[in-house]
């Protein structure tokens, strides 16, 4: 091998509303600039100096014109986001589907270890939120 190794520098998911996607994600404390919402492309900087990048599905199309969504069942994409503890992870659950998101799997103690739960973003990607028992 020549050179570095390449190394992940982000995630990206494209998004339907940017609003409401951003909406979703600020809910989970990422923080996305102000004016975001008007915008085709947005990025939060994540722990550990990661980025997510939300882009529309028009700045996508106007680089990958026959550019679909994935067809079939289940979740595009997952992210998963530690809680502080089990109430966090019900407490956030609860906060996202009040707030008009799909919950997919109710929070419960799983057999690994952890409470768990995962809530749909607006585009369907699957977000699961964890805590040590």
């Amino acid at each position: 091998m020549i050179g570095m190794a390449p190394r992940v520098d982000a995630f990206g998911l494209v998004v339907a509303d940017m609003s409401r996607s951003l909406s979703f994600y600020r809910r989970l404390g990422l923080v996305f600039p102000d004016g975001a919402e008007s915008e085709p492309h947005a990025e939060a900087p994540l722990p550990g100096g990661l980025r997510l990048l939300l882009d529309t599905v028009e700045t996508v199309r106007s680089f990958d014109p026959g550019w679909e969504p994935p067809k079939g069942g289940g979740a595009r994409s997952a992210l998963a986001f530690a809680c502080a503890g089990p109430a966090e992870v019900d407490t956030v659950y609860a906060e996202l589907v009040n707030a008009g998101h799909e919950g997919h799997k109710e929070p419960w103690d799983a057999f690994w270890g952890q409470r768990y739960a995962v809530v749909h973003d607006p585009d369907g990607n699957a977000v699961d939120l964890f805590a040590p028992l």
